[in-house]
C-alpha cells in the first residue's frame, strides 16, 4: 500500500484529489492511512467500517470525487509518475474522448518489470464490439476516464464478484469514443497465487451474463456476440474440465466450436491462446 500511495502522490501533475476507500480492512491499513499528511489524499469507509467489496468501494470513491476525470487503481498496483500529466493533456485537447489508456507492465513482488501489456504496433480502434470480444484492457488502471461519461454509463455491478471490470469498460466505451495514448502508465502487480477454481468458474459465468446484458444494450454485430460466446464456453468448458465434470465440459467445448469453428481449430492446434 505504501507504494501505491507514493506512486500517486508523486506524480508531475499535482492538481489533484486522490481518494482510498478501506474496505474493512483489520490489518493496520486503515490507521496506517491516517497518519498521511498530504492534503490531497482523502480515506473514506463504508458505514461500521463494513466490508462491501471492491466494486461497492470503487463505487463510493467515484461517487464523492470532485474532478474532471478519474482514475481507479487497486491498492497494490502502480501509477507510472507522468501518468496523470500525459492523459490529462490528452482528455484536455479531445472533448469527444471518453476514456485514454495507455501502456502498463505487468511486475512482481520487488516492482520488476515482467511484460509489457501491449504489443509495440498496438492500434485502437475504438469500436466497442473489439473490447467485448477480446477484453485486452485488462484492468481500469490503465485507463483515465471522463467523469461525465461515466456518470452516463453507471457504476460498477456489485453483484459480479469477478469481471465487473470489464462489464464496466464496455458500459464506459459504449457512451463515447476511446484512445490508446502509448504512455507507460501503469504497473500491474502479477501474483504467484491464481484465482481459484471456484473464482474461475464465477468469472466466466459471469461473462454470459456480461454478454447478455451488452446485446440488449448496445448495438454489438451478430458476430461478435456470437464469438464471444463461444471464447465464454470453451473457458467455461475448461474450469469444468479442471473440476472432473467432463461430460459437462464437453458440452461447452462442443459449443464453442460450432460458434467459432476457424478460432476453435487455431487453438486446437495451438496457433492461438484464447483470451
Amino acid at each position: 500500500m505504501p507504494r501505491t500511495v507514493a506512486s500517486v502522490t508523486g506524480q508531475t501533475f499535482s492538481d489533484f484529489e486522490y481518494i482510498i476507500v478501506d474496505d474493512g480492512s483489520t490489518d493496520g491499513t486503515f490507521e496506517w492511512l491516517q497518519t498521511i499528511t498530504d492534503s490531497r489524499v482523502k480515506v473514506m469507509s463504508h458505514d461500521s467500517r463494513s466490508n462491501k467489496g471492491q466494486a461497492a468501494s470503487i463505487n463510493l470513491g467515484m461517487s464523492r470525487a470532485s474532478g474532471d476525470y478519474l482514475v481507479i487503481l487497486d491498492s497494490d498496483d502502480l501509477l507510472a509518475f507522468e501518468a496523470l500529466e500525459k492523459h490529462v493533456e490528452m482528455l484536455d485537447a479531445n472533448p469527444a474522448l471518453g476514456m485514454v489508456y495507455g501502456q502498463g507492465y505487468a511486475v512482481d513482488i520487488d516492482d520488476q518489470a515482467l511484460y509489457p501489456l501491449f504489443s509495440e504496433n498496438h492500434v485502437e480502434e475504438s469500436k466497442p464490439d473489439r473490447l467485448l470480444l477480446d477484453c485486452y484492457v485488462v484492468s481500469p488502471g490503465l485507463c483515465m476516464f471522463r467523469k461525465s461519461v461515466v456518470e452516463a454509463a453507471g457504476p460498477l455491478e456489485v453483484s459480479f464478484r469477478a469481471a465487473q471490470d470489464h462489464d464496466f469498460l464496455l458500459r464506459v466505451v459504449e457512451q463515447a469514443p476511446f484512445a490508446y495514448s502509448g504512455v507507460v502508465c501503469f504497473y500491474y502487480r502479477k501474483h504467484d497465487g491464481t484465482i481459484s477454481a471456484n473464482g474461475q468458474l464465477t468469472r466466466w459465468e459471469n461473462g454470459f451474463e456480461i454478454l447478455r446484458r451488452a446485446s440488449k444494450r448496445y448495438s454489438y454485430s451478430k458476430s461478435t456476440l456470437r464469438k464471444r460466446k463461444a471464447v465464454l464456453s470453451y473457458r467455461l468448458g475448461a474450469v469444468l474440465f479442471g473440476q472432473g465434470a467432463r461430460l459437462k465440459a464437453m458440452g461447452y467445448f462442443m459449443q464453442s466450436g460450432f460458434l467459432d469453428p476457424l478460432r476453435a481449430l487455431a487453438v486446437m492446434t495451438g496457433r492461438e491462446t484464447i483470451q
